[in-house]
C-alpha cells in the first residue's frame, strides 16, 4: 500500500525577497530560538525572575547550540574535515578545493546537547547563580519544540534521510536523484520532538515533579534519546562504515546510550526538593 507515499521536490530552498534569500532550514533554525525565548520569558516570568537574565540566557543557548552542533558533527561524524579543510570547522566557508560560502550543514544534535549543557553550566555560574539543574529543567521544554522545528528544516533540504522502503510513509527526495521512496526519518524525528515538548511541558506546569531538580531534565534526556535510538533505525547510515558500532548500533545509538543512562540517574538519584 503506498497510498500515504509522496515526491518531495520542492520548487525553490528557500523564500527569497529581492535579491535576498531566507533559507527554509535556516528559517527553521530562526523559528526555533524565536519560540523558545517566548516560552522562557512565559517561565521567567512565573519563576519571578528579570527580564535581563532572560536576554543572557538567549545568547548562552545559541552560541552553546551552534558551537556544540558543529563540533559535534565533526568530531562523532566527519573528523577528517580537521585535517581537509580545518578552518571550515569553525567558519561557514570551504576552502578546499575552493573557496566558496557553505554555511555550516552539518549539525549534530548529541554535540548540540553537549553544547548546550556547557552553555547553562557558564550561564549559571556568571548571571543565574541558582543550581544549574534548575535551569535545565526548564530550558528542556523549548529545546524540545526547537528540535522538531530543526528537523523539519532537514526535511526540507533533503538531508538526514531513511532507508529505503515499501511503505505508505515513504518519501522520494527528488533532490537527491532517486525515484524511490525513503522513510522521512526527519518528520518521525519531528514528531517524536512534538510529543515529548507537550509531556515535559505538562509536567512542568501541571505537577509537582520540576520541584524535584533534576527529575524532569533526566525524563526529557530519556525521553529524547530514546525516541532518537528508535528512529535511527529507519535511517540512512550517515557514515559510511560507522553504521555497526557495538552490538549492532549505529553512530547515533551508540551515542545516545549514556544520554539515556545519565537521564534515569537524575530521574531516579535522591535529591531535596527544590
Amino acid at each position: 500500500m503506498k497510498i500515504l507515499q509522496f515526491v518531495w521536490n520542492p520548487i525553490s530552498e528557500g523564500i527569497t525577497i529581492g535579491n535576498f534569500t531566507i533559507y527554509y532550514y535556516s528559517l527553521m533554525w530562526m523559528i526555533a530560538f524565536i519560540l523558545g525565548f517566548y516560552i522562557m520569558q512565559i517561565i521567567y516570568k512565573k519563576e519571578g525572575l528579570s527580564m535581563e537574565k532572560l536576554d543572557s540566557l538567549f545568547v548562552y543557548t545559541i552560541l552553546g547550540t551552534m558551537i556544540g552542533a558543529r563540533l559535534g558533527h565533526v568530531i562523532f561524524y566527519q573528523i577528517e574535515l580537521f585535517e581537509e579543510d580545518f578552518f571550515s570547522v569553525f567558519l561557514p566557508f570551504e576552502f578546499n578545493p575552493t573557496f566558496k560560502f557553505s554555511g555550516f550543514r552539518g549539525l549534530a544534535s548529541h554535540g548540540a546537547a553537549i553544547g548546550i549543557i556547557s552553555a547553562m553550566f557558564i550561564y549559571n555560574s556568571r548571571v543565574l547563580k541558582k543550581s544549574v539543574l534548575w535551569i535545565l529543567d526548564r530550558i528542556v521544554i523549548p529545546v524540545a519544540i526547537g528540535g522538531a522545528f530543526i528537523r523539519i528544516g532537514n526535511f526540507f533540504n533533503s538531508e538526514i534521510v531513511g532507508k529505503e522502503t515499501e511503505s505508505s510513509f515513504g518519501v522520494v527526495f527528488s533532490k537527491l536523484g532517486e525515484d524511490f521512496a525513503r522513510h522521512p526519518a526527519q518528520l518521525y524525528e519531528a514528531f517524536s520532538y512534538i510529543m515529548i515538548f507537550f509531556i515535559v511541558a505538562h509536567i512542568y506546569w501541571r505537577t509537582e515533579k520540576v520541584k524535584k531538580t533534576g527529575y524532569l531534565f533526566g525524563f526529557f534526556f530519556v525521553l529524547l534519546w530514546v525516541s532518537r535510538f528508535i528512529v535511527e533505525n529507519f535511517k540512512k547510515a550517515q557514515v559510511i562504515g560507522r553504521e555497526d558500532w557495538i552490538l549492532g548500533m549505529n553512530t547515533g545509538q551508540t551515542l545516545s546510550i549514556p544520554f539515556i543512562l545519565i537521564g534515569l540517574y537524575l530521574m531516579f538519584k535522591k535529591t531535596a526538593k527544590s
